[in-house]
Order: structure tokens, then C-alpha cells, then sequence
């Protein structure tokens, strides 16, 4: 009991240190990956800029980590934040895009992102990069890349696919030393819990509604 105390207590200490010497632009990278996921949460337009300023900076700090199937990872997030944006603003004017559930066609594209980009990226950490954990950060990289694409199309699934890149990106970081990133990601796990089952309440009650327009109609 003490032992596990004391080992406990050396962890939190060694976590302070880096903290502490965690640089200010890490800081502000998290801060902005923060507000991104709690405005994504809330189905707000504004996540994508918090987002866009977010990536820029992780994909600095993963340069220096060593984690190229991140860097692409956030690359591909780039791609899709100013997807789903210029999605949204597409739509000014007309109602709000709905979280919904996904199609089975949906389900077929996540699945083939997942099946293709694994492989696809652990090969490519083989042989063109000198990365030590090509397995891990090929499949962060790859659920994530499925979960980001259901995001940008508002399904609810996206939060399941993201929370299992998450599971995985948690304990990566903290092995490159990214401690505050990890954390970081620990907190979008939580927030991803909760924000599924948020999206599960507006779909349903947006499906009840309907029910009673239909009822009264």
C-alpha cells in the first residue's frame, strides 16, 4: 500500500515537472482543442475555426515528437474542418444540419477509411519515416481519420470512433512525453461520452417531434 502510494506520488510529481516545463504554445494549442470539442458538443459553427488554430499548433509539437501519422491525422483534420465549415456556411439561411444517425452506406465508407488507412499508414511509417511505434500511431490515426468524417457529416457514430482513437492516443502521448496533449486527450474522451449521449437526446426528441407533427397533421 505504501509502495503504491509512493509510485502514485513520484507520477504525480514527474506529471507537475512536465507540466511546468510544458511550453507556452502548447498551452495555447490545448486551450483552443478544448473550446473546439466543447462547441463541437454543442453542435456550434464556431468549433471549426477553435479547431483549424488547434491543429496548426499540434502539427508543430508532433513534428518534434516524432508522430507522423499524426501529423497527417491533423492534416486530414484541417482538410475536414474547413470541409465541414465551408458544409455549414453553405447552409446560412436554412435550418441547422441535424445530428442524425448513419446510413448503412455511412457505416460501409467508415469502415473502408478504418480498413485502408491502418495498413495504408503503417507502411508508409515503415518504410519512409523512422517512427518507433508505427502500429499505435497508425491506428490512432486511422479511427480517428473515420471519426472525423462522420463529425463533418453531423453523424452521432462519430463519438464512438473517436473515443476508440482516443483509448489508444491517451497512453501514446504519454510515452512521447506529450503529457499535457494526453491529457487532453483524456478530457475529449470524457467529453466525447457525454457528447453522444447529448446527440442521442436531440435526435430524439427531434424524432418525437416530428411523431406529433405527424400525429396532428
Amino acid at each position: 500500500m505504501v509502495s503504491c502510494l509512493a509510485f502514485i506520488a513520484d507520477w504525480a510529481g514527474e506529471l507537475g515537472r512536465q507540466l511546468a516545463a510544458t511550453p507556452l504554445l502548447h498551452w495555447i494549442g490545448v486551450a483552443c482543442g478544448v473550446i473546439q470539442v466543447l462547441l463541437a458538443k454543442a453542435n456550434r459553427l464556431l468549433l471549426y475555426p477553435f479547431g483549424i488554430a488547434s491543429v496548426l499548433i499540434t502539427i508543430y509539437v508532433l513534428y518534434e515528437a516524432g508522430l507522423y501519422a499524426e501529423i497527417l491525422l491533423n492534416l486530414y483534420y484541417l482538410v475536414m474542418s474547413i470541409y465541414g465549415w465551408l458544409y455549414w456556411a453553405s447552409r446560412i439561411g436554412e435550418a441547422p444540419v441535424k445530428a442524425s444517425y448513419s446510413t448503412i452506406n455511412e457505416w460501409l465508407i467508415t469502415v473502408i477509411i478504418v480498413a485502408v488507412g491502418f495498413p495504408a499508414l503503417y507502411y508508409a511509417l515503415i518504410y519512409f519515416t523512422d517512427s518507433t511505434v508505427p502500429v499505435w500511431d497508425a491506428w490512432v490515426s486511422a479511427t480517428a481519420w473515420a471519426g472525423m468524417w462522420l463529425l463533418a457529416k453531423r453523424k452521432i457514430e462519430n463519438w464512438l470512433l473517436l473515443n476508440i482513437s482516443n483509448a489508444f492516443a491517451v497512453p501514446l502521448l504519454a510515452y512521447k512525453g506529450l503529457y499535457l496533449y494526453a491529457l487532453l486527450t483524456l478530457f475529449l474522451f470524457i467529453v466525447a461520452v457525454f457528447g453522444y449521449f447529448e446527440w442521442r437526446r436531440i435526435i430524439n426528441r427531434e424524432r418525437q417531434l416530428q411523431f406529433d407533427e405527424r400525429s396532428h397533421g
